[in-house]
């Protein structure tokens, strides 16, 4: 695998280097949408979605910056396919009704460790709550094609039940089948849409 180079430049985000201005577009092929949650009490089920697009907008000041991202609901895969239909059905997602899950960013605040956190409001089944990502700015290179790519992760936790997905089943012991909270993890990495353009 050839070398990348290194963006350089004198602006910081959270303390470390900003990418580039400009709108990034996700790189599905390099990112992950995913989630997690407890099973049985016991356990944890991940899971994630394979079908959704985004930009990302870096303003010439870092903080400025903004994100929006559409989920295709009927994507998820928890790799199991009845588990799966069941998510679709109305008993949850009720894709045929609410067909998309969108985040639209925010404010943009420093954080801890150089990460910074970036608070928008989250659509499922319709409704809309705040929520805020703690994210860790991967870095910005140029790859082998020419092309800027820039790289975040990002994790925070929802209550499923604040997005009226309440489904859930008693166990005899005690406890239920889903737990509560869901724990998001993203994995992405976006590239400056300009140069994509350029190079097709």
């Amino acid at each position: 695998m050839a070398d990348v180079e290194a963006q350089s430049g004198g602006r910081t985000l959270a303390g470390v280097p900003a990418p580039e201005p400009g709108v990034y577009d996700l790189d599905l092929a390099h990112s992950h949408v995913g989630f997690s949650v407890r099973h049985m009490m016991v356990s944890k089920v991940k899971g994630g979605f394979t079908e959704y697009s985004g930009e990302i907008v870096i303003a010439d000041d870092p903080l400025e910056s903004h994100v929006e991202v559409t989920i295709e609901a009927k994507s998820i895969d928890t790799r199991e396919e009845a588990r799966d239909n069941h998510l679709r059905s109305s008993d949850f997602f009720d894709v045929e009704t609410y067909p998309q899950l969108t985040f639209r960013s925010g404010k943009i605040t420093p954080g801890k460790d150089g990460n910074f956190e970036l608070a928008g409001d989250l659509e499922i089944f319709g409704k809309t709550n705040p929520v805020t990502l703690e994210v860790e700015e991967l870095g910005s290179v140029k790859d082998p094609w020419g092309k800027t790519r820039i790289g975040f992760s990002a994790k925070s936790e929802i209550d499923r039940e604040e997005f009226g997905l309440s489904y859930n089943a008693a166990l005899e012991a005690g406890g239920v089948v889903i737990g509560k909270k869901v724990a998001l993890e993203l994995e992405v990495e976006a590239v400056l849409r300009a140069e994509a353009a350029e190079s097709d």
